[in-house]
């Protein structure tokens, strides 16, 4: 479980404030895929990076009965000069996973060859994408954070991380952003709607997308 507690956030952004959590109280309930929708600039992200402890909110606390993920395939915090070999042995080490066996794990999904042992700066873009997303699926944690993920490569990596990510969400919960209501439908029973600074919970998928898709065309008729 996941509580958000008189949670408040705001920044500036170009000399304007941005609110993006205003006094939310919102559960997150455990082992439920929730898909987190909102319009852009609502803050999708900003409230992933505070539910993952990468941000801080500005007042109110996130409590939680469970271990939370960083953003599935997120690779900004492995070290270039490292090989993949080495960043998968560190990342263990901090989450008390078993070094040989996550090596052992990540290697054999990423397909990287010889790359997994030279340093992660000389990898190009699907490379790093790879390595992150195994890395990710390596750790089993109570809830995975998911930001737009995306499978790359070929079609039959695209299945194999398809098929890993769905064997993890059968034993976990999430929080999911993405654009793609198909997606989100496949993944995700419930959802929640941030809009204005405020977090509307619906046990359901499809009231959550109705209610998204609702604040989308008042948007738009406002101009």
């Amino acid at each position: 479980m996941i509580r958000l507690q008189n949670l408040n956030k705001s920044y500036k952004l170009n000399g304007r404030t941005k609110v993006v959590a205003r006094n939310i109280n919102a559960v997150f309930p455990t082992g439920i895929s929730v898909a987190l929708l909102g319009r852009n600039g609502a803050g999708k992200s900003s409230m992933l990076r505070m539910i993952s402890g990468a941000m801080l909110p500005t007042s109110g606390r996130i409590l939680s009965t469970g271990t939370i993920s960083w953003p599935v395939g997120f690779s900004g915090s492995f070290n270039g000069q490292l090989t993949g070999e080495q960043n998968c042995r560190f990342v263990a080490r901090v989450y008390g996973v078993d070094t040989d066996e996550m090596r052992d794990f990540v290697e054999d999904f990423a397909e990287l060859g010889q790359h997994f042992y030279l340093p992660f700066r000389t990898y190009s873009s699907g490379m790093k994408a790879r390595l992150a997303f195994g890395v990710s699926m390596a750790v089993p944690f109570d809830t995975y954070l998911v930001d737009e993920v995306s499978a790359v490569g070929d079609a039959a990596f695209k299945e194999k991380s398809n098929r890993v990510f769905a064997e993890r969400m059968s034993a976990a919960g999430a929080i999911v952003v993405s654009h793609s209501m198909v997606m989100l439908r496949r993944t995700c029973q419930a959802g929640a709607v941030l809009e204005n600074g405020t977090l509307s919970y619906f046990h359901d998928i499809e009231d959550a997308i109705d209610a998204h898709l609702s604040n989308m065309e008042r948007a738009l008729a406002r101009g």
